[in-house]
């Protein structure tokens, strides 16, 4: 692909979109050739989403530009992709063929008005980083001081513009001939997605949320976030302080300069909990390469340009489902997603409700203290896959922090594979569990929630009326039933259809003369329309024994 062809929009767009249709079709077509999902199948099935992504992944690096960021986007979205697709979008590197130093040097200059010269000492031409947005080059001031340089791609929002112009093709398509679009919010996620990669497309918005998370950690003696140089920083500039140090994840590192591994999670852990459970900010992309270690046994975080936000009242539900699914009151666990908008406008609550307790209840009957990383991620993979399946769709904040969540604790096994999630948590989420108004906040509901079934039937009768066996064998047949029907009626329509063409070539072959293919025509119409009684009268006696 010749590179020039990068910055045509109707080259993009054409590439983009045809990408889109060529996944859906195949897809459609692999669902109407297997109607048995056995075995064979599914691997099948996940054989052909591998593929996609994997071809996904090659357009990203070829085109850059939104499908890296939507891809990264994607694969915090367990609600809206399988997770064999996910897996290949979380191994798409987020580096692309640097441009030449001439256009990162034409944008300093023509941001800070000056020549490079007159700011930067040395900058090296060749970068230590390159992004779908972004290029970091390491310079010196002036007065020497070492520096890392992020300047933004040439043309990045350009390319942008014209991807999000595509993005907004593909979801008309995935809105208006997939089942899918009348599941989900699509206008609301493209909103989201737009959002989001226009924020990363500012630069000053990093440094600000630099500088947030900078003021928030500052009591953290064993955490530390580099200095930002707002005179030099704009909207495509942004110059920060250099930090000599390797990942997180280098265990030879760690090795050679005496620091424990314990102690380094441990300070991930705390950092990562004091973001995810109390309002506030959150890294949303905390993976090795955003995590650094010094020589002194310092953790570094930088690259704020994703970020997530817990809002008070976002705080206040979930704390406020949590309290329900350990009072088993699952009335307060619905009105909480309610609150912070998962459910759609469609969700059959009832429903959600009953497949919530039951998963609830299958993990509850395990024992919690085997809990660790690889059961962490279990437990994340078949919530994204019930989320996937129910009429919920996560706001962007929710998707990321489900994200962030899952790659720490991949980073914390690395660090530390003998880590103790349940005991690390468990004087945090008594704090975070008491609430900010009250510290027996949690104990009252507990004691008002004791007194219910007093003035009820008891609660075995109730889930034996709502949970017996009558009632999920009801419903296994009512689902028999209704896959009957839908067998009937698409056969029907297809007889349907090939009745009318071959009626049709029957009376165009007649009027042409043509007598070739006619007896050809009559054999179809012959076949379609002896289909369509056969098929119309089994569906009448099926519908009469329902009734019956």
């Amino acid at each position: 692909m010749k590179a020039r062809f990068k910055y045509i929009s109707l080259y993009r767009i054409t590439v983009i979109v045809w990408m889109a249709l060529k996944f859906l079709i195949q897809i459609f077509w692999f669902k109407k050739r297997h109607r048995i999902w056995d075995q064979e199948t599914k691997r099948k099935w996940e054989s052909l989403l591998v593929s996609q992504a994997e071809e996904y992944r090659r357009k990203a690096i070829q085109l850059g530009g939104l499908l890296i960021k939507f891809g990264q986007f994607l694969s915090s979205r367990g609600d809206l992709l399988p997770q064999s697709f996910i897996r290949e979008l979380e191994g798409l590197v987020d580096r692309v063929k640097p441009v030449p130093f001439k256009y990162s040097k034409q944008t300093i200059e023509e941001d800070l008005n000056a020549s490079i010269d007159d700011h930067f000492r040395q900058i090296d031409t060749k970068p230590i980083a390159s992004a779908s947005i972004g290029e970091v080059y390491k310079a010196e001031l002036l007065d020497g001081t070492s520096v890392a340089v992020k300047v933004q791609r040439y043309r990045v929002r350009e390319i942008f513009q014209m991807d999000f112009k595509a993005l907004r093709i593909v979801f008309f398509i995935l809105g208006k001939f997939t089942k899918y679009g009348k599941k989900a919010d699509l206008p609301a996620l493209y909103r989201e997605v737009v959002a989001v990669i226009t924020d990363e497309l500012d630069f000053t918005m990093e440094l600000k949320n630099g500088n947030h998370f900078k003021k928030r950690f500052k009591d953290f003696n064993d955490v530390y976030i580099p200095e930002y140089y707002r005179d030099l920083s704009t909207k495509r500039v942004l110059v920060m302080e250099w930090i000599e140090g390797e990942k997180i994840t280098d265990l030879n590192f760690m090795k050679r300069h005496g620091i424990e591994r314990e102690r380094i999670a441990k300070i991930l852990f705390d950092l990562c909990v004091e973001q995810f459970l109390f309002a506030g900010m959150f890294h949303s992309d905390p993976h090795p390469g955003n995590l650094m270690l010094k020589p002194d046994g310092t953790v570094v975080i930088i690259d704020f340009g994703m970020v997530g936000e817990i809002k008070q009242q976002d705080a206040n539900s979930i704390r406020m489902m949590v309290q329900g699914f350990i009072m088993d009151d699952y009335d307060r666990v619905i009105d909480a997603l309610r609150e912070m908008d998962f459910l759609l406008d469609n969700a059959d609550t009832e429903k959600v409700k009953k497949m919530i307790k039951q998963t609830t209840d299958m993990y509850l009957e395990g024992d919690l203290k085997k809990l660790d990383a690889h059961l962490m991620n279990d437990i994340l993979e078949d919530l994204q896959e019930f989320i996937k399946e129910q009429p919920i769709q996560l706001p962007a904040d929710y998707a990321f922090l489900g994200r962030a969540t899952s790659i720490i604790v991949g980073v914390l096994t690395s660090i530390y594979p003998q880590v103790d999630l349940v005991e690390w948590g468990r004087p945090v989420i008594k704090k975070w569990m008491t609430g900010e108004n009250s510290s027996f906040s949690l104990y009252k509901e507990i004691a008002k929630d004791t007194a219910k079934p007093l003035m009820s039937l008891p609660r075995a009768l109730v889930e034996y009326l709502e949970d017996g066996d009558k009632e999920r064998e009801w419903k296994s047949v009512k689902q028999q039933q209704n896959l009957f029907h839908q067998f009937f009626l698409f056969y029907a329509w297809l007889s349907f259809i090939l009745l009318l063409i071959g009626t049709g070539g029957v009376i165009f072959l007649q009027q042409t003369g043509v007598s070739s293919y006619l007896n050809l025509a009559w054999a179809v119409t012959a076949i379609a329309g002896a289909g369509l009684f056969i098929i119309l009268i089994k569906h009448y006696r099926m519908i009469k024994r329902i009734r019956q």
